[in-house]
């Protein structure tokens, strides 16, 4: 019986000397009292550089940790950040290795107490049975509570740095240079392995991590606690090996399981070895403790997070402790000393904190990346993101020195925690992380036909970070032209804080619901104001714009993180996949608009762009200007057809306006110098957010980021964009032309036989080269493929509306294409696509396009055209099919 249980959370008891003193004592300990003697055998006298290395290596852990510490300090540490980034498989791997890691180098610090032991006694205690009665010791004090051993650290941490300091410099007169001769005997490989081997050393300088939630004031001490301890740690173990290689041969070195004690019998004789045994007992014994302390936390955080089952997480009324966590952990720790040498030991243990480190600083890159609202560390890691991108190079390279060993180690770590979760956890928990909520949302997708019916025209989505709540709520009410407006306030709650006291007594949210209502009324506009705390934006910004049918959603545009990864950012893919138009908005201060420039884009949102700036012009009584760029080197035709386009795009626009040409050498940099004379600058989505852009923002974006004036980006879902090709041009409709009149036979093409996308746009574009003789089969494929890339051209049903826009081109082809089978797409639902309704024609004849996809959006809608088209063999089959549903039109 282990005492009566109560789920509680851990008392804050820990300062800053207690912090320090345990990332000390977790790293002295076997790291230097016994891997001096293995790691010389690897690398030779260069051992000391191999800690000072591996020092520096471990740094950007240390300062990632320090920052993740503050903004989860929670107990589980490592464990905790990986699931609350990755989610809970990788966070289930990572506690399952974590503890491992940790229990193995407490394990290893008792086989070297066990060593140094014998050194005065000789084997009148056998190591075995004595390793194990001191194991039961660290158990017992690990029940009774982390202020016990903090206070005795503190005691035992100031002797060992004293006594090794004293060693040191008491070895330095007999200091002989010569014995440093062949300081690299095993090469740089020898070399690296050494590093890698010495590793887990310093592994300890985190650990603290795993017991934040016990720190007083955790965002100054825990990452002043994790540099001062790696600091001094990093010096007297350099210090301390580098004295030892100067007194000790390497070859009397090279497998000796108490290095310090035979430095200490050749500097300082019987008396300073036995004083130095009693001082490795100690601090090996601290080691243990600590350790044992730091492993026991994962299982008990593992609980928490429902991963491992409830009686982990149970922490002792008596004591405060999670009790059945340490007493098994402890359990295991005997195990370990039972079955395994030394050498595994401490190379396993190594193997697995290298990889944890590795994710660590991934763990840092992914969270600043994707911009999670409730990620706000008191500790910001300095030199994001090259410390980082060193720590997981450098932590990979570790990783492949240490050889074969480790990587199947790792494979079997991988697949206990893979079975754990699959047979565990996976039913016990929904959360995704971080990492998970930026991917692929196919669960979103399924939710799309449980949408409730509402009547909100426009959802305004506040996260907090907006430059002002009432622009934002002012540009929703002119799109929703007179229709309710919602404005959400989202708090992102991470996973330790409880959903129902997220947004208990936020004086600030009711100040805000407050003059937004004000707002509101003051202009007779019907605006309406809900708090939400949720843990995933996404899924409830989503969620909503669903249940209330809302037409638009706006949102405050965020500038790109220091990696700009808005391709892979959480709310890239919402932006990718809503079912309304979408406005971003980069508030720059301005309050009244007299003013608005329009840069339209060829494409799925020109139209929208027109209609938008003519509601915006209407309720600012603002003068409206459309405008197109136009290069230096240009020729007089694509300058032509720009200016031709920019013509007929303007039209759409009901208000009055005025058209101008923008001339330069580079884009980006003649619309913000023109944005200068404006006071909102309007233009479209370039296209779905995609890894490329990571490296290449989109034009947009630098737009956005360097406009005088405010800018509002304009989007809309694939879904609407046949429905707003439709809708806005019922006069086009009315005059649009038969589909018989549109197409030639040559350009009718049934059960093309290809197995790929691109194969069938090579095919597609090598019959309309041939027919409109306005261009090779290079150009043409290309300007499909290029169409595709601003937005996928897949519109459902297995339809998809591929276009090309040829500057050169003297009219509008179409063209209809059917696959024997259908194909892979590329479509955000996934659906495949059998039927093509290809069309070719030069920018500035936007109306006769217009025409040509509204005839065909009747045909589809009024008729079976789809059905007859799929059923034709050959290209008289879809020739009649055509015939016969312009009959029934």
């Amino acid at each position: 019986m282990l005492g009566s249980y109560s789920l509680k959370t851990l008392e804050r008891r820990l300062g800053l000397a207690a912090v320090v003193a345990i990332s000390i004592g977790a790293m002295l300990g076997s790291g230097l009292f016994v891997l001096p003697g293995l790691a010389s055998a690897l690398t030779g006298p260069s051992i000391w550089l191999a800690y000072v290395v591996a020092g520096l290596m471990v740094v950007p852990a240390a300062l990632s940790k320090a920052e993740l510490a503050t903004a989860m300090p929670t107990s589980g540490g490592t464990y905790v950040y990986i699931d609350r980034t990755f989610g809970p498989l990788a966070g289930t791997i990572a506690g399952l290795g974590l503890w491992l890691s940790l229990l193995l180098k407490s394990a290893f610090a008792l086989v070297g107490f066990g060593a140094y032991l014998s050194a005065e006694i000789g084997d009148a205690l056998p190591l075995l049975p004595t390793s194990l009665v001191l194991l039961a010791g660290v158990v017992a004090l690990n029940v009774a509570g982390v202020r016990k051993i903090g206070k005795i650290q503190l005691g035992i941490v100031g002797v060992a740095l004293i006594g090794l300091i004293a060693l040191s410099l008491w070895g330095a007169p007999s200091f002989d240079e010569a014995k440093l001769e062949d300081s690299f005997s095993g090469g740089v490989v020898g070399f690296m392995q050494a590093v890698a081997f010495v590793y887990i050393a310093f592994a300890g300088v985190t650990k603290v991590g795993a017991i934040a939630e016990e720190v007083k004031n955790p965002g100054r001490n825990l990452p002043r606690g994790i540099l001062i301890s790696l600091s001094v740690v990093i010096v007297v173990y350099g210090g301390v090996t580098l004295c030892l290689v100067g007194n000790v041969s390497a070859t009397e070195l090279a497998g000796d399981m108490r290095p310090i004690y035979t430095l200490a019998a050749r500097v300082a004789g019987p008396v300073g070895a036995s004083l130095t045994a009693i001082l490795a007992v100690l601090t090996m014994t601290s080691m243990a403790t600590s350790g044992l302390l730091a492993a026991s936390r994962f299982p008990f955080a593992m609980a928490r997070d429902d991963l491992l089952p409830p009686r982990f997480r149970h922490v002792s009324e008596r004591f405060g402790t999670p009790t059945f966590a340490i007493v098994v952990t402890g359990l295991a720790m005997g195990a370990v000393l039972v079955a395994m040498d030394v050498a595994s030991i401490a190379k396993l243990a190594s193997s697995f904190m290298i990889a944890a480190f590795v994710v660590v600083n991934g763990a840092v890159i992914v969270l600043r990346e994707s911009d999670a609202r409730w990620y706000r560390p008191s500790y910001r890691a300095p030199l994001y993101p090259y410390v980082q991108g060193v720590g997981v190079v450098g932590g990979i390279g570790l990783l492949l020195a240490t050889g074969w060993l480790a990587g199947i180690a790792l494979v079997v770590m991988m697949g206990a925690g893979l079975l754990l979760y699959l047979f565990y956890g996976r039913k016990r928990t929904d959360r995704r992380g971080v990492i998970g909520r930026m991917g692929p949302r196919r669960e979103l997708l399924r939710d799309l036909d449980d949408a409730l019916p509402g009547d909100a025209a426009a959802v305004v989505a506040l996260t907090g970070r907006e430059r002002s709540a009432e622009t934002l709520v002012e540009v929703g009410a002119a799109l929703a032209e007179g229709g309710r407006v919602e404005v959400l306030h989202l708090s992102d709650v991470p996973e330790q804080i409880g959903l129902g006291t997220a947004l208990d007594d936020d004086g600030g949210v009711r100040a805000l619901e407050r003059r937004l209502l004000s707002f509101g009324r003051k202009h007779d506009w019907k605006v309406e104001f809900d708090a939400v705390a949720t843990r995933d934006i996404v899924e409830t910004i989503h969620h909503a714009t669903q249940a209330v049918g809302c037409r638009w959603l706006v949102m405050p545009w965020r500038e790109s993180s220091v990696l700009g990864i808005t391709a892979v950012n959480p709310l890239g893919w919402l932006i990718n996949h809503l079912t309304s138009n979408l406005a971003l908005l980069r508030d720059a201060g301005v309050r009244e608009i007299c003013e608005i420039l329009v840069i339209p884009q060829p494409g799925p949102h020109d139209v929208l762009v027109a209609s938008t700036a003519e509601r915006l012009g209407a309720v600012h009584d603002a003068r409206i200007v459309f405008a197109r760029f136009v290069h230096d080197d240009a020729d007089r035709l694509e300058a032509q057809s720009e200016a031709d386009y920019l013509e007929q795009v303007s039209v759409l626009c009901g208000r009055e306006h005025r058209t101008i040409v923008l001339h330069g050498k580079d884009e980006v940099a003649a619309i913000t110098a023109a944005s200068v004379q404006y006071d909102l600058l309007v233009l479209g989505a370039s296209g779905d957010r995609r890894l490329k852009h990571i490296l290449w923002p989109p034009v947009e974006d630098r737009v956005m980021r360097e406009a005088a004036c405010s800018t509002l980006v304009l989007r809309r879902p694939r879904e609407l964009v046949h429905e707003a090709l439709t809708a806005t041009s019922e006069d086009a409709r009315r005059e649009a032309d038969t589909l018989r009149g549109l197409i030639t036979l040559e350009l009718l093409e049934a059960r093309i036989e290809v197995d790929d996308k691109d194969k069938l746009f090579r095919a597609v574009a090598e019959r309309l080269a041939r027919v409109s003789g306005d261009g090779d089969v290079e150009t043409i494929e290309r300007a499909l493929l290029e169409r595709e890339e601003t937005q996928n051209t897949a519109v459902g049903d297995g339809v998809a509306l591929p276009h090309a826009t040829l500057h050169g081109a003297t009219q509008t082809y179409l063209g209809i294409f059917t696959t024997r089978e259908p194909l892979d797409y590329g479509a955000p639902d996934g659906g495949l696509v059998d039927v093509l309704f290809v069309t070719l024609g030069p920018p500035s004849d936007r109306n006769h396009h217009l025409r040509v996809l509204a005839a065909i959006a009747q045909r589809i809608h009024e008729t079976d055209l789809l059905v007859r088209v799929r059923a034709a063999e050959d290209r008289e089959g879809l020739s009649a099919a055509i015939r016969a549903c312009d009959d029934l039109s």
